[in-house]
């Protein structure tokens, strides 16, 4: 006996479709590594489509009045929270992600974020009108830009989603939204709910591989492309949106220094960073997975890290005892291990280091300590839940360490000296500098990085403000 698959499919201008050609990929449950659905591979024509409802839509929507699309947006954040359980479940087989933690770590920030995006549609004000010019006033618009392509990970599929399509239907644009191959599932419930609020073309949902994100990237409908995910996949975006000078916004890789000196409280500092590098299996750009240490304290910290990681638990996503699921897919479970596996002989692995299991893609709670600055890795992003200690020796050292990496999007600083905090926040290349915690973030505030790690804000009025584009009008006092 075999159990029939479910099927899920494309949200296109108001009805859910196959793919034109009728291919499908596989969508894999990385907590069993078993099939449960297959998903449409969408190629051009279904690209073509999708544009092509957003297009439609686009003038309708863009005339809509602020409290319009406030309404529609509250409507949807209500949706969402009254159907949250289906959401967690979705997400949850999505990823391996624990079903408990889903709910309380991530559908009430992504209902929240909705509802701040729903309140920011409401101050889309320019400038004060002025005369600058003897005669002339000028006054300045803000605007939609149009129809968004928007690219969202395999990560936090649902989260990552809410950060594309609320600030751009907030703003009055139109959006064609691709989920990850390995996670489509709670996108096409999203859009099963959203079905019934707004109107038909405002958004779709096209799924498929990096060939359909490409398509819709390279497709001369979309005024943006948006995108989170590698620095290769955001260098290719921004190479192929070039070509027809298209607006980009990256939010790419990370490699998040945790700067302890002397002076931190080592015990909160341990118990908080192995929370914040190992939940959702250190599958987060903004992790806390490189750690910069005083020497004085280095030994006490490595060893009381070491227990936290021995005492961290991975496994199922209903056993309510884990922090964290598996890795997402058979090849990022490779990429940690041989990560692990390329190791330098003058590098300690403390804790884990190994595949938990047979079933599904889990890997354990990893600290690996003696790593020098140009380690593979420390200058990459592993992406799992691997914990790496470095040494330094003063704050000038730190800084050199922190900053020497090609990524620039979180960090943070574990100091009881305000002056010395202070100073680091500034020096910190970094988007992000969080002081005696690490990873919270809220939705009045930007998050977005420097360097390789993109460009463009997500979250606040600065995210908001991504989806916009200002026009200068002037009008003769005379006429």
């Amino acid at each position: 006996m075999t159990t029939e698959l479910r099927r899920l499919r494309n949200y296109i201008g108001g009805e859910f479709k196959d793919a034109a050609d009728g291919r499908t990929t596989d969508v894999v449950n990385p907590a069993t590594g078993e099939v449960y659905a297959k998903a449409p591979l969408s190629g051009q024509a279904d690209v073509d489509a999708a544009m092509a409802a957003a297009a439609a839509a686009f003038p309708g929507w863009r005339d809509t009045t602020p409290s319009e699309r406030q309404k529609a947006l509250l409507k949807i954040a209500d949706a969402f929270e009254a159907r949250a359980d289906e959401l967690v479940a979705a997400e949850s087989e999505n990823t391996g992600k624990p079903l408990g933690l889903t709910a309380s770590e991530e559908l009430p920030p992504m209902v929240d974020q909705i509802r701040f995006f729903a309140g920011a549609a409401r101050l889309l004000e320019g400038r004060s009108a002025g005369e600058y010019m003897d005669g002339m006033t000028s006054i300045i618009r803000r605007e939609p830009v149009g129809v968004c392509a928007q690219v969202a990970p395999w990560n936090y599929p649902m989260m990552m989603a809410v950060w594309k399509f609320a600030p751009a239907i907030a703003a009055g644009n139109t959006v064609v939204l691709k989920p990850s191959d390995t996670t489509p599932a709670s996108t096409v419930l999203m859009a099963e709910i959203i079905d019934s609020i707004l109107p038909k073309g405002v958004f779709n949902v096209v799924c498929g591989d990096r060939e359909t994100g490409k398509a819709m990237v390279e497709h001369s409908t979309p005024a943006m492309a948006s995108i989170t995910g590698s620095v290769r996949a955001g260098m290719q975006v921004a190479e192929s949106a070039s070509k027809d000078v298209k607006r980009v916004h990256l939010e790419l890789g990370g490699k998040a220094p945790v700067v302890v000196f002397e002076d931190a409280d080592i015990a909160k500092a341990v118990e908080d960073i192995a929370v914040a590098g190992y939940f959702n299996a250190g599958q987060d750009c903004t992790a806390a997975t490189r750690v910069l240490v005083h020497e004085s304290v280095h030994d006490e910290f490595v060893a009381a890290l070491a227990k936290a990681a021995a005492d961290t638990k991975t496994g199922a996503p209903d056993d309510e005892d884990v922090l964290y699921g598996p890795l997402n897919n058979p090849n990022q479970l490779g990429q940690v291990a041989g990560f692990i596996d390329r190791l330098p002989a003058h590098a300690k692995v403390e804790a884990g280091g190994h595949r938990v299991g047979d079933k599904g893609y889990f890997y354990a709670p990893t600290v690996v300590s003696g790593l020098k600055q140009d380690d593979e890795i420390i200058q990459n992003e592993v992406f799992g839940p691997v914990i790496t200690v470095q040494s330094f020796t003063d704050e000038a050292q730190a800084v050199e360490y922190a900053n020497g990496v090609e990524f620039a999007l979180a960090s943070s600083v574990w100091t009881k000296d305000h002056s010395r905090a202070m100073r680091m926040s500034k020096k910190l290349d970094f988007g992000c500098v969080w002081i005696n915690t690490h990873i919270p973030l809220v939705a009045e505030m930007p998050h977005g990085g420097f360097k390789k790690s993109g460009y463009g804000k997500d979250l606040s009025a600065y995210g908001f403000e991504d989806y916009t584009r200002i026009k200068h009008v002037m009008t003769s006092l005379d006429g």
